[in-house]
């Protein structure tokens, strides 16, 4: 993973620490698993990813990367009853769209016969049982923190009576929930994931994979562990919800006859963001209520929407690296995601001039049918993206913010009698507006300096604000979609336990605006800024839709000024 500077308003902050990279590399430099380096990222393909599990596959990938092993993509589908391959393609095409290849591509169904062979192994070698109770007397026999477990009756079955009951289970003789496989390993274990944890349940569904040929399924922590052990991973990378699973992860390992060396788990941080919800169940129920659209909605969190919303990968990924890979869960400010996705855009963003709330003026000294063709950087940052020329007539489009008959204190753009700068083109002075019945503006009269072409007036003087604008005669529609937080608390849920009772009401504003006409030959997906305005992205599908990727401003700033 690449080293990324400091914000710009925070040039003295160190590299963030990771302490998985100096774990890998107290590995190799003691020979552990003989130098070698592999991790997976093992996703659960019942929806699509989000910016939480971006920072888990740079994490994955990256550590792969840098230290010359592999990674391997491999879903963990052992509930058929939530998974589509609708999701396995989303995973797939999103973790390539954020710069990563998968050295394969695996599914824990690819290991089903094995893991049942080494089911029976751990009922053979006395450490796994068949029980007939059902889930709410299993859970309720687990006991609690402080409360002993209750062994369950059929703990001590023989090996020949679970070995059959097993086989039974397999070939589908028996109805879902009657029996379920469980560890025999300790029911007085003060890690509850110990207590004679379920291995297998019986599960009459179609898979999205193997169809029909199993109904018996094995669980996450069964699946899990073994599975890295058959892929030969040697660093299994989980988040920090998985650090009471570790024990049982090893339990499970050290009970099998494994192809060879142990995996190790090792939890990081999980990433968590303000105003912002990742929970599946959440982001479902928002999309189910009709709050949102759909799994691309660009105000959710999925990379599916941030790529929709104009969210470079490259940002995601240096933002991962700048906060590193710690031991503690930590919620970090979307203002600071926020400040690398407008960097990388400062960057290579095209300038285009749009206007979003068109008032029209009316240049009434222009020369009638005369046209100023005005060339205007493509982008000052980077000079090769060179030039293009704009159609300057004498009626305009401009911002109806930047016009007011009556200004407020330090108010400098337009107003009755004031002059400001076209931008590229000329000086223009107020000599009056037009209202409608309700007293709304709809026309600004101005008359122009010749003289000031180009922006600047050969007697010095000067004008204190410079406004963009858009030739009526050369304008291209353009809808733009406005995005603001889709909920209104710092951490959604904190107050009531519920997220949707901080949801905003107001998220989202379509506006139907004016724009040059360059911003037609825009590419689907292309991120554009809008001068004065901020970075849109255009819509994959819709043509002349754009996405309001993020404004202009460094909310980063403020949120530092007010922490300090």
């Amino acid at each position: 993973m690449s080293e990324t500077p400091s914000p710009a308003n925070a040039p003295d902050t160190p590299a963030a620490a990771n302490f998985v990279r100096d774990l890998v590399r107290a590995d190799n430099e003691h020979g552990t698993f003989g130098g070698r380096v592999q991790t997976r990222f093992p996703p659960e393909p019942n929806g699509y990813l989000h910016i939480g599990h971006a920072k888990a596959i740079c994490v994955d990938f990256g550590i792969a990367e840098e230290f010359g092993g592999i990674c391997k993509l491999r879903f963990d589908d052992t509930n058929p009853v939530t998974e589509e391959t609708e999701y396995v393609d989303a995973i797939v095409d999103d973790i390539r769209w954020l710069g990563f290849e998968p050295a394969d591509v695996v599914y824990a169904s690819d290991y089903f016969e094995t893991l049942y062979q080494w089911a029976e192994h751990l009922i053979t070698t006395g450490f796994a049982y068949v029980d007939d109770q059902d889930a709410e007397t299993i859970s309720a026999q687990r006991g609690g923190y402080g409360r002993p477990g209750v062994e369950s009756p059929y703990r001590d079955r023989s090996v020949d009576d679970n070995l059959a009951l097993f086989r039974r289970m397999r070939s589908g003789e028996l109805p879902d929930g009657s029996h379920v496989l469980r560890a025999k390993a300790d029911m007085q274990h003060e890690n509850m994931q110990l207590r004679d944890p379920i291995m297998y349940r019986i599960r009459h569904e179609h898979h999205h994979r193997t169809g029909d040929q199993w109904v018996l399924y094995p669980t996450y922590d069964w699946a899990h562990g073994q599975s890295d052990a058959i892929e030969g991973v040697t660093h299994s990378l989980c988040s920090l919800e998985f650090d009471s699973h570790r024990a049982l992860y090893d339990w499970y390992l050290e009970h099998c006859p494994l192809p060879g060396d142990q995996p190790r788990q090792t939890e990081f941080a999980r990433l968590e963001l303000t105003y912002t919800v990742t929970s599946k169940r959440k982001l479902r129920q928002l999309i189910d209520d009709g709050i949102v659209e759909g799994w691309d909605d660009p105000r959710l969190p999925t990379l599916r929407a941030l790529r929709r919303r104009g969210y470079p990968a490259t940002a995601i990924r240096d933002f991962c690296e700048f906060i590193g890979v710690a031991k503690t869960n930590s919620r970090h400010q979307i203002e600071l995601l926020e400040w690398f996705i407008r960097n990388e855009l400062n960057r290579t963003a095209l300038r285009r001039m749009a206007v979003l709330r068109p008032v029209r003026l009316v240049v009434t000294n222009w020369p009638e049918g005369h046209v100023e063709m005005i060339e205007l950087v493509n982008n000052p940052e980077n000079p090769a993206d060179g030039s293009r020329t704009v159609a300057f007539t004498g009626e305009v489009w401009i911002e109806d913010d930047d016009f007011k008959a009556e200004p407020p204190p330090k108010y400098f753009r337009l107003t009755p009698g004031t002059e400001v700068r076209l931008r590229g083109a000329f000086y223009v002075r107020c000599t009056g507006f037009s209202t409608d019945g309700a007293g709304n503006v709809t026309e600004v009269q101005c008359t122009y300096d010749p003289a000031t072409r180009g922006g600047s007036a050969p007697d010095g003087r000067k004008v204190k604000a410079t406004i963009h604008w858009v030739s009526t005669d050369h304008a291209v529609d353009v809808t733009a979609a406005q995005y603001e937080r889709l909920f209104t608390a710092d951490v959604p849920g904190e107050r009531t336990g519920d997220p949707m009772d901080d949801l905003r009401a107001d998220s989202k504003t379509v506006l139907t605006g004016k724009a040059e006409a360059a911003l037609g030959d825009v590419a689907p997906g292309q991120v554009v800024q809008f001068e004065r305005l901020g970075y849109y992205a255009a819509d994959p599908e819709i043509s002349g839709l754009f996405h309001r990727t993020v404004g202009l401003k460094d909310d980063w700033a403020n949120v530092q000024k007010r922490s300090k």
